[in-house]
């Protein structure tokens, strides 16, 4: 296969050094001096130190309104941008017939748009003919690049979406199932951050390993719900884009959203925590959406409510506790 990825941060690169064992596989940047820096390096020592770019993997920096015609050479495009860019990327790739999938997780924010639209939803506003999807999942870039195993979803309502997906990125060290509930799958991917962000917190106040869990137990319940309130099937938040998804962003050290709720705890401001973190945090950009979302729809998802709280500067991490352990008792529901 040619494959094509646009968008060099983390994660496009580990996908990218993963498929060129076995694929013909371009990574562009929109970056001309990043690009020739990884060209001369063959290390993305910015987003990914210490891994080498195979000598298989191209470099390109063609011009951003060249892509829509340069996409037509190969049999699958990978956007591998934050969310910020999905809507941008797609619009310049409305035309495609190839298929397109998409990495980035979470809801557009509100300052994007006011709906807070998740990946499939801009794609259906911006590029209606395209067929989309989005590769999601539990995994660490670095551990991906390393070829350690791992194991993604292949999300689309189109079958030929979903067997691209698989075909590009299915092999000895990387798993990729198939799933039809590309609105779960989103919603999974993106709830998951704001959830790790309260996580990150709760094990940054040291308040121990049964708090942790029922940070996790009660944070998947929220994210069924408005999974399942979007249109998505229950049974999507108890695989690997719901719950293995959420293990993993809300323990792993590797996770950026986990390790914002640290840093807050730590008393660090917001402003402080994105400035020393380097790279998007998609947790921090998407959780008013996702709030707001669930608000329209009348679901209740009260640690994600706590955590914009915390964000805003409402609540110090302290009141975020207080906040969610003062709620009335209750009955335990999914």
């Amino acid at each position: 296969m040619k494959l094509l990825v646009l968008g060099a941060g983390a994660w496009g690169t580990a996908l990218a050094v993963s498929a060129s064992a076995r694929h013909e596989v371009r990574l562009w940047l929109r970056d001309a001096q990043q690009a020739q820096a990884l060209r001369a390096q063959r290390e993305n020592s910015r987003y990914l130190p210490g891994v080498v770019l195979p000598a298989g993997l191209a470099v390109s920096d063609a011009p951003f309104d060249e892509l829509a015609s340069r996409v037509e050479a190969h049999d699958l495009a990978i956007v591998a941008t934050p969310m910020a860019g999905l809507r941008p990327m797609l619009r310049q790739l409305a035309q495609a017939t190839v298929p397109v999938a998409w990495l980035c997780k979470g809801f557009e924010s509100a300052a994007d748009h006011p709906d807070g639209l998740l990946g499939h939803e801009i794609q259906a506003e911006v590029a209606p003919q395209l067929k989309g999807g989005a590769l999601s999942g539990p995994s660490f870039a670095q551990e991906v690049a390393r070829g350690l195993p791992a194991a993604l979803v292949a999300a689309s309502a189109d079958a030929q979406v979903r067997e691209a997906l698989v075909q590009a990125f299915h092999g000895p060290a990387l798993r990729v199932y198939a799933n039809d509930d590309l609105v779960g799958v989103e919603v999974g991917g993106a709830v998951k951050n704001v959830l790790a962000i309260a996580t990150g917190l709760c094990d940054g106040l040291g308040l121990g390993l049964n708090a942790r869990a029922a940070l996790i137990t009660r944070g998947l319940s929220e994210m069924s719900r408005l999974g399942v309130a979007l249109g998505a099937r229950a049974d999507t938040f108890t695989g690997l884009s719901g719950l293995g998804d959420l293990v993993l962003t809300a323990t792993g050290d590797l996770s950026r959203n986990r390790r914002v709720g640290l840093l807050l705890a730590q008393g660090q401001t917001l402003e402080q925590v994105l400035q020393s973190l380097g790279h998007v945090a998609e947790g921090v950009y998407c959780a008013r959406a996702v709030v707001q979302r669930a608000a329209r729809l009348g679901v209740e998802m009260p640690i994600s409510a706590a955590v914009v709280a915390l964000l805003d500067g409402v609540l110090t991490p302290p009141e975020a506790v207080a906040a969610l352990m003062g709620r009335l008792p209750r009955a335990e529901t999914p």
